[in-house]
């Protein structure tokens, strides 16, 4: 009998594309009826008819219903699939462009700090209503497999408030996996402890020149065994090994002696030369996750590379998720044309939510690393945060083991990122706009870049800006209004910046985007962020396109 996943937020393009696939790629999950739900009908049109074709093309059986009435799609899901965006790009230019003004920059903006704070204050809300939905109608046991950011907060929100079984999926974790293969590649070629052609059983050698031009890479990252732990966007690498060698405390020395990484990955290399251990997340995210790095705006450039915005550029992941919607919009007619992506097992991509579903379906064991409820996991982090750690999947369930604690250093990073994460939840629930203000005093980059009454002001300033989005707070947003005004008033209004940030790069018009049309569409389609494009670089005073060369 097929299996129903509904997916919300399914007029996403990358995701929903991604994913479906993925789950195609399962011969046994070829005939699985999948609702598409999305509140832009227009966004929702789009990827059905592409998805509609790419089962077509491939022959399958599976049926999609496309509608924009979220309870008739969860109705008898077995599966629901999150991938949401409240607010759009609209609110998200907000949670960059506002704390701009008052001087934090951030590059990514969806985790921690002020943008990632309001972004889950918008997002949480909208959850309840969801885990809702599921609870009423799904079948019983239904389990949510939320993609959506900030994902540490949205899946504790649902979990304890939504009462529905929520597991948080991200591909961080891949991604740092993959940096640490190749550093350790690079190690044992040019030690002579492997050959230089040497290559994972059906793997290809190619040359990754960004990375390391010294070697051509083929090992796969299933030949390290790696364990990882803490939390979403900010775990740590707490264990590497090769062929039973533990190779971890030598990760500060190998991560090092990769020329691209020395270039791309300045903040994360000092943060593992300080701590000892590898974070997950990109060069950019976690430069604002902490207070060291981009406090200052005239140092900021030092720590970060432009040849990717992923390692740092203000406002980044907004550039590039701007382009890919508008360039989709443009493009649309295009993509119909295009042949139909393969479907098969070997396309797979390395998102965990198809092998999840295969793993509770046919009960083949899968192991990845997963966003669930504490409960003692990592004994040294509170037992309701939701941390990102190893587990199993099968017919059984997912079953997550106990990881053990972190490294004190790494422990007491993860504890500041969840005092801030907690507020935020009971804040976004309650509507307690004290709490909220409370949060944002104590996350890390902000309480760097602003005294109290600036965290106050730039908040009022966040809930007026997106006060559609805020239904919980809507009696507090004349009081924040006037308070802005009492301030202009009194002389205390905090001084607000006029700039673009440190590292600010035009974003492209579709025009633009058009001297690249693979490029642009490549990046349209992409549901990693650190796939997204790697862009020839406009200089930030005149947009004036110019080449960076990588290491």
């Amino acid at each position: 009998m097929a299996i129903k996943v509904a997916m919300i937020g399914a007029g996403s393009i990358g995701f929903t594309r991604r994913l479906l696939r993925d789950l195609l790629g399962v011969p046994e999950l070829a005939d699985t009826q999948f609702a598409f739900t999305d509140i832009s009908k227009q966004n929702l049109d789009m990827v059905t008819q592409l998805c509609e074709r790419d089962i077509e093309g491939n022959k399958l059986p599976a049926k999609i219903v496309a509608t924009t009435d979220r309870r008739k799609a969860v109705a008898d899901a077995d599966f629901v699939i999150c991938m949401v965006r409240v607010g759009g790009i609209e609110a998200f230019a907000t949670d960059i462009d506002i704390p701009l003004k008052y001087g934090v920059d951030q590059c990514v903006g969806d985790t921690l700090c002020a943008g990632g704070i309001m972004y889950g204050q918008r997002t949480m809300v909208a959850l309840l209503d969801f885990c809702k939905d599921i609870r009423e109608v799904a079948k019983p046991g239904a389990i949510m497999l939320n993609y959506s950011n900030p994902m540490a907060m949205n899946t504790w929100a649902c979990n304890q408030f939504g009462k529905v079984n929520t597991i948080g999926l991200c591909h961080g974790v891949q991604g740092a996996h993959w940096q640490i293969t190749h550093a350790i590649e690079l190690w044992l070629k040019l030690t002579g402890q492997i050959p230089m052609d040497y290559v994972s059983p059906g793997a290809t050698l190619k040359e990754y020149n960004w990375i390391d031009p010294r070697v051509k890479y083929g090992m796969h990252r299933r030949e390290i065994d790696a364990v990882f732990s803490g939390l979403n966007h900010q775990t740590w690498c707490v264990k590497a090994a090769w062929r039973g060698i533990d190779l971890t405390s030598k990760l500060p020395e190998l991560m090092g002696d990769v020329a691209g990484y020395r270039t791309s990955e300045k903040v994360r290399l000092d943060v593992l030369n300080r701590f000892g251990y590898y974070s997950t997340e990109s060069n950019g995210h976690l430069s604002e996750y902490v207070p060291w790095y981009r406090k200052r705006t005239n140092e900021i450039n030092k720590w970060i590379d432009l040849s990717s915005w992923i390692n740092g550029e203000t406002g980044g992941y907004l550039r590039v998720c701007t382009e890919g919607r508008n360039w989709f919009e443009t493009d649309f007619p295009n993509w119909l044309k295009e042949q139909p992506p393969k479907i098969s097992p070997s396309d797979r991509s390395e998102e965990h939510g198809s092998y999840i579903i295969e793993g509770l379906v046919t009960g083949r064991i899968y192991r990845g690393h997963f966003n669930v409820v504490n409960q003692g996991r990592i004994p040294n982090l509170p037992d309701d945060c939701i941390v990102e750690i190893p587990g199993y999947v099968d017919k059984t369930g997912i079953n997550m083991p106990v990881v053990g604690p972190l490294p004190l250093a790494c422990a007491a990073t993860c504890n500041a990122t969840v005092s801030v994460q907690r507020m935020s939840v009971y804040a976004a629930i309650s509507g307690d706009l004290t709490l909220l203000k409370q949060a944002m005093l104590h996350d890390p980059l902000t309480g760097a870049v602003c005294d109290p009454e600036e965290i106050w002001q730039l908040t009022d300033d966040m809930l007026v800006g997106q006060a559609k989005w805020l239904p919980q707070y809507k009696n507090e947003i004349a009081g924040a209004k006037k308070r802005l005004a009492d301030a202009v008033k009194n002389g205390t209004r905090a001084k607000l910046v006029e700039t673009q940030g440190a590292a600010r790069i035009k974003t492209k018009t579709v025009a633009e985007m058009k001297a690249d049309a693979a490029e642009a569409r490549s990046n349209a389609a992409a549901a990693d962020k650190g796939k997204m494009t790697k862009p020839t670089l406009a200089d930030k005073a005149g947009g004036k396109a110019k080449k960076v060369k990588v290491a």
